[in-house]
């Protein structure tokens, strides 16, 4: 029985007092001696086939009643009103074919009757996501990404795509991967900050890219990974606060988009009661943000200027802030070269993170667009300018000012589905022991 796309019933939309083709998985099976069930799940659901043995073919039913579960299976009959099945309809099959066997020992259960510890369900993702409550996380997920590019396009961006295989790391430091590149030495690439500042410089003036990172992150932790995805933004006569608005309207029009379109997935979170940021966050200078950490009481030790945001500093400063803020005004010392300091202040910078209550989402400022002075910064932090003359010899040609931001996707995801590790929102993570699958 040959499965026909174009006339394929889906469970959600199979209506009494029709004949329908439906396929999919078997979810569960119950044999109650004269009369069996067998719920069958596909994409939009899942739908009760009635077995009445003495009025159908023997050797439909044996075939149906023998097969284990998580086989995929294709079933035709008629649809009947049924309020006792689980979705107040049954089919009752005249055709019942297995299309795909399953082995009777599965590594983890779909029907999460069973609880399976994460490397378990990481090792076995294709199963993992027949779980509604995970398919819904990358449905989530997809929405977030499609809404992210509606919101950008809003702006006035351009998508592009940069180079994942570099000369040279964006930010250098010992978070590179280095890989054989035809018998030289290249590096997977940490951002595609340096291509989209040159982009600026083309003309393009707005452009943005989602795409994959890679950082050789020393930590193994919840919310670190080595490879990420990253939405990032660059825009021609930006500064710092333009570049905000656009983070607080990114992320204000992901939540939209999800409590929007994503009822029937939040559900399966038990997230029914979603709530949407307003977008109007705090913005916090470093100065401001130290402060509060250290009235907060939560340190041993009380942070200094110059000192980074812990994981403990971002905690107890999320834990008084209480919902999405900014941290401005960074010290220069501890942003990249190519953030631009205050024009008052060499000391201080334009940098800026957009932090979610539980940890960091994305980092930006206004970029250095001056030649020389981009040059100077190239020194400052041990760097070689030569090394990246195919980057800063265009600011020589007429680079206008310009801000931007880098956020993670992926942490993204987790923080707005309340999510306990990142990897739960990546299909196949990559960390310092997961290679595979």
């Amino acid at each position: 029985m040959a499965v026909d796309p174009e006339t394929r019933t889906y469970a959600a939309d199979a209506e009494p007092g029709r004949e329908a083709t439906l396929a999919g998985w078997v979810h569960e099976i119950r044999d109650l001696g004269g009369i069996a069930f067998l719920i069958l799940r596909d994409t939009t659901g899942k739908i009760q086939v009635k077995f009445e043995k003495d009025e159908l073919d023997d050797e439909l039913v044996e075939t149906a009643l023998n097969i284990h579960r998580e086989s995929v299976v294709s079933v035709a009959g008629a649809v009947e009103a049924e309020d006792r099945a689980p979705t107040g309809v049954e089919v009752v099959p005249n055709a019942f074919e297995v299309i795909s066997p399953a082995d009777p020992e599965l590594p983890l259960d779909p029907s999460g009757k069973v609880e399976a510890e994460l490397p378990t369900r990481l090792d076995n993702r294709t199963l993992d996501l027949r779980k509604p409550e995970v398919e819904a996380i990358f449905e989530i997920r997809a929405e977030v990404l499609r809404a992210v590019r509606e919101q950008f396009r809003e702006l006035g961006c351009t998508e592009i795509n940069t180079p994942k295989i570099v000369a040279t790391g964006t930010e250098g430091g010992t978070e590179l991967f280095p890989i054989t590149y035809f018998g030289q030495e290249a590096f997977m690439n940490q951002s595609p900050q340096l291509f989209k500042q040159l982009m600026i410089g083309s003309g393009l003036e707005r452009v943005f890219e989602v795409g994959p990172i890679f950082r050789a992150e020393e930590h193994n932790t919840p919310r670190h990974l080595n490879e990420a995805t990253s939405i990032d933004l660059e825009a021609a006569f930006f500064d710092a606060g333009d570049a905000m608005d656009a983070a607080e309207a990114i992320v204000t029009g992901a939540y939209e988009a999800v409590a929007r379109n994503c009822r029937s997935q939040l559900e399966a979170l038990g997230l029914a009661e979603f709530s949407v940021p307003d977008g109007d966050f705090p913005r916090l200078t470093y100065e401001e943000a130290i402060e509060r950490v250290n009235a907060t009481g939560e340190l041993a030790e009380p942070l200094v200027w110059g000192d980074d945001l812990s994981t403990e500093a971002e905690r107890a400063l999320g834990g008084a802030v209480g919902e999405h803020y900014f941290v401005t005004e960074w010290p220069s010392e501890i942003k990249p070269f190519y953030i631009r300091d205050l024009a008052d202040d060499p000391d201080v910078s334009t940098g800026f993170d957009l932090m979610h209550p539980s940890l960091e989402l994305a980092s930006g400022g206004q970029r250095e667009h001056r030649h020389d002075r981009l040059v100077v910064g190239f020194e400052q932090q041990g760097l070689d300018p030569a090394a990246f003359e195919y980057y800063t010899k265009m600011f020589r040609y007429g680079m206008p000012p310009h801000a931007g931001w880098g956020l993670g996707a992926d942490r993204l995801v987790m923080t707005m589905l309340g999510l306990e590790n990142v990897r739960e929102a990546v299909l196949f993570p990559r960390d310092r022991q997961r290679l595979s699958p």
